[in-house]
């Protein structure tokens, strides 16, 4: 079941076109990764969903039903551009805007030290923010947006500015919501977290839909005639008609090779042509990463645009 569905959302400013006819649905209980490059139309999107700026035309369904200026209540939103008043003390704001959003004064408070003490900020509750660090400010403003508990999470370029201990420590976070019922809708261009985090994406480019689906759909599907394989100890590949050799290097007691083929071989038979050079451990598809996919798919649309 989508938990929010956008059907052909269309918005121009003057004489930009930011989002052209985009649906999406995102599954409940999933993690949705939303990408492209700057200028593509994500953040336009994303202040639609909160209902910052309104569509020239299309609908938005939350929960099955048409998006409602109250069911921002049922949404946590964290911007790119953080939003957090600098004089004020850390955890006089932070239960502040839980407040705003309906949670009770004493359970707010015992939700707020709760997240602190996990994020490792309680002892900064009553600095003022200009006195965090950037990294700290991002905690508390993480904390701000999920406190009162919303079904649909969506965060802009949450990992920005973040060390990778801290960004690490964020998508742990990220990862326990979801457990806990959570869907999250996020906008990166961390194309690491996408592969680490996501379920589906959808690809936005010149305000349009590119390319949509489950992660490991879309790399098996642009997967190309390459494969990995690991041999125990060291082998020596001698190179045939079934394959040609991309790398290979030694390992913890492994060779391991790369190997591309052409369009017309099977697995199978490079599998039996690998099998005389030594004891094969694993033989698996060389999947390509997400980032290559993303430059690859922009690339193409670019060139077709501009042709």
């Amino acid at each position: 079941m989508a938990i929010f569905e956008a059907s052909e959302v269309t918005k121009q400013f003057a004489n930009h076109l930011a989002l052209d006819k985009v649906s999406i649905s995102v599954p409940e209980q999933s993690i949705y990764g939303l990408l492209g490059p700057n200028g593509a139309g994500k953040t336009t999107l994303i202040r639609i969903i909160n209902q910052i700026t309104a569509p020239d035309s299309g609908k938005l369904f939350l929960n099955g039903q048409p998006l409602k200026p109250v069911d921002v209540a049922l949404i946590g939103y964290l911007p790119e551009e953080r939003g957090l008043y600098k004089k004020m003390k850390v955890g006089e704001q932070v239960l502040y805007f839980a407040q705003l959003k309906g949670v009770p004064k004493q359970e707010a408070m015992k939700r707020i030290k709760y997240w602190f003490k996990k994020l490792d900020i309680i002892d900064w509750w009553d600095k003022k923010v200009e006195e965090l660090s950037k990294g700290m400010q991002q905690k508390a403003q993480f904390v701000a947006t999920i406190l009162h508990e919303p079904k649909l999470l969506i965060f802009d370029e949450p990992f920005s500015g973040f060390d990778p201990v801290n960004a690490n420590m964020i998508k742990n976070e990220i990862l326990f919501l979801r457990e806990r019922g959570a869907t999250v809708l996020f906008s990166t261009h961390n194309m690491s977290s996408v592969e680490e985090l996501c379920d589906n994406i959808t690809l936005i480019h010149r305000a349009r839909v590119i390319l949509e689906g489950k992660v490991d759909d879309i790399r098996s599907k642009w997967a190309g005639n390459e494969y990995e394989v690991a041999f125990q100890g060291k082998a020596e590949v001698d190179v045939n008609d079934h394959f040609k050799l991309l790398d290979k290097r030694s390992e913890n007691g492994k060779t391991l090779i790369r190997v591309a083929t052409a369009t017309s071989i099977k697995s199978n038979e490079v599998l039996q042509s690998l099998m005389r050079s030594g004891n094969i451990l694993a033989f698996n598809p060389a999947l390509p990463s997400m980032n290559e996919i993303f430059i690859k798919v922009v690339q193409s649309r670019n060139e077709t645009v501009d042709a």
